[in-house]
């Protein structure tokens, strides 16, 4: 029953108007609502609830991600947009930004304004 379900991805933020540019203006989500509770908005048919709390300490490690069909593109048009990529000791090339694991999987790693760690992967 829940594996044919739409997921909804849920973050937290100190600042929804921070918040909203971000996820709308440098990501290109699309602005569902603002209410006393959440901000909400969609990527692709995916729904994320950016709940508000006055205090939260963001987890360490990637608590949502995207894959792509190109990273070095994506990469390139979050740049653009003025997304700054993490800059991980263990990344090769970290100019680029784009760590290549030993698979051949590549995944970059960003962070929201509150300091959620977020990635695109090309899988």
């Amino acid at each position: 029953m829940l594996a044919s379900s739409k997921v909804v991805g849920f973050l937290l933020t100190r600042d929804s108007k921070q918040a909203r540019e971000f996820y709308e203006g440098k990501l290109g989500f699309q602005f569902v609502s603002d209410d006393q509770f959440a901000l909400v908005v969609k990527a692709g048919d995916t729904t994320i609830r950016i709940g508000k709390g006055a205090s939260f300490t963001p987890a360490p490690y990637t608590v949502l991600g995207w894959e792509v069909k190109n990273i070095e593109q994506t990469v390139a048009w979050l740049k653009a947009r003025g997304v700054t990529f993490e800059k991980y000791p263990f990344i090769q090339d970290p100019d680029v930004g784009i760590w290549t694991a030993p698979s051949g999987d590549q995944v970059a790693w960003f962070k929201d304004p509150d300091g959620n760690v977020l990635s695109v992967g090309q899988h």
